[in-house]
C-alpha cells in the first residue's frame, strides 16, 4: 500500500467504532441460552463465547456475548447483536459470505445496519479475523440447532 493509499483509507478506530464496542454491555452472555458457540481467531487470538435463543418461526430472539477482542472485534460483535433479532441461518450465512467477499475486495459491504462503521478494518488484514469472529460464532451456534426446533 502506498503512502497516499494509507492516507485515503478510513481511520481504523473511529469514535463511532469505539462507542459501539461499549454497547456489548447490553448483550451479556447467558450460559442458559438455547444455542452456544465459542470461537477463537487464529490470526489475532481474539475469543468469543456467544449464546442465542432461537425460534424456528421467528428466528433469533436473543443474543448474548462474552468477547475478548480488540475494538474491531468488539464493534463487529455489537453490529451483529444490534440487528440479529429475527434473522435465520440462511440470512447469516449470506451475510458472512458477503463480509468475506468484501474483505477480499470482491464485492460490496453487506446490507446490514451499521456495518459501515467497520469499513476502516478492511484495509487492515490483521484485523479481519477479529471482525469475522462474532459472525462465524453466531453461524456456528445456528448450525448446531436441531432443524426441528
Amino acid at each position: 500500500m502506498s503512502t497516499g493509499e494509507a492516507r485515503n483509507s478510513p481511520k481504523l478506530y473511529s469514535p463511532r467504532m469505539l462507542a459501539l464496542s461499549a454497547e456489548l454491555a447490553n448483550f451479556p452472555f447467558n450460559p442458559a441460552s438455547q444455542l452456544v458457540a465459542e470461537a477463537r481467531s487464529r490470526t489475532c487470538g481474539s475469543t468469543i463465547k456467544l449464546g442465542i435463543d432461537y425460534n424456528v418461526t421467528s428466528g433469533v430472539s436473543k443474543i448474548g456475548m462474552q468477547v475478548a477482542a480488540c475494538a474491531v472485534g468488539q464493534s463487529s460483535a455489537a453490529v451483529l447483536a444490534r440487528a440479529i433479532s429475527g434473522k435465520d441461518k440462511q440470512t447469516l450465512t449470506e451475510t458472512v459470505e458477503q463480509i468475506e467477499g468484501w474483505l477480499g475486495g470482491d464485492c460490496a459491504a453487506p446490507d446490514w445496519p451499521d456495518f459501515d462503521v467497520l469499513s476502516g478494518a478492511r484495509s487492515h488484514p490483521g484485523r479481519h479475523g477479529a471482525l469475522l469472529l462474532p459472525w462465524n460464532a453466531a453461524l456456528e451456534a445456528l448450525s448446531s440447532r436441531n432443524p426441528a426446533g
